[in-house]
């Protein structure tokens, strides 16, 4: 029976871990219609982790909370994933196939839509030495601790998406109060010149007729 001294599993766990993290990809993109990307799996049985978040890019009075549909489909054209009216998503599959995958975006709204959208491929890659009972718990491990950084780092994506909509909502707000704001300036110069010429008219009209 073999035995693993801690530095010696230290170093495998940092290996390991390194190249289970080894392919992510991001990208943060305005869709009309319909936009796909490609990701190439390098191997079968793969983890591929996806998530994305929809930041509304139109303006105020034009938000709405409608999301936008993602079809998955493998290297064969088989569909992996079909997703209808989300703004904001977290999923994952195992690849049966390497090769190209298509990650296809619809969206059904008349507006322009900004999403924040990122791939994790996670591939983990055992020595045959390394298969012992008593390394198992420790991989066990490893896989939690990657998943914990996926879910940090969709975490950061949402929180950074729901500020940016955030803050485009809140422009458009005070888009919005500051026209309300000159329009309603606009008609008061509007009255009171109105006013004045009335006046000034009547004031005539009986400086007319006093004189008669």
């Amino acid at each position: 029976m073999r035995y693993w001294s801690p530095e010696f599993a230290v170093v495998v766990t940092i290996a390991i871990l390194l190249s289970s993290l080894q392919t992510v990809f991001g990208i943060r993109f305005v869709i009309d219609k319909e936009e796909c990307f490609s990701h190439k799996v390098e191997y079968d049985g793969d983890i591929i982790n996806f998530s994305f978040v929809v930041i509304k890019s139109e303006r105020a009075w034009h938000y709405a909370p409608d999301g936008v549909d993602l079809v998955v489909k493998g290297p064969s054209g088989d569909q992996i994933h079909d997703s209808r009216d989300k703004t904001s998503e977290k999923s994952e599959f195992v690849a049966r196939h390497k090769g190209v995958h298509q990650f296809c975006f619809t969206n059904k709204s008349p507006y322009h839509e900004t999403i924040d959208f990122d791939v994790h491929e996670a591939h983990y890659t055992f020595n045959e030495h390394a298969k012992d009972e008593h390394f198992e718990p420790l991989l066990e491990q490893i896989s939690k601790l990657e998943a914990a950084l996926y879910n940090i780092q969709f975490e950061q994506h949402w929180l950074e998406a729901q500020t940016d909509s955030q803050a485009i909502v809140n422009e458009g707000m005070s888009r919005r109060a500051l026209h309300k704001a000159l329009y309603e300036a606009a008609a008061l110069v509007g009255a009171s010149v109105l006013q004045v010429y009335l006046l000034r008219r009547l004031f005539e009209r009986k400086m007319g007729m006093s004189r008669v």
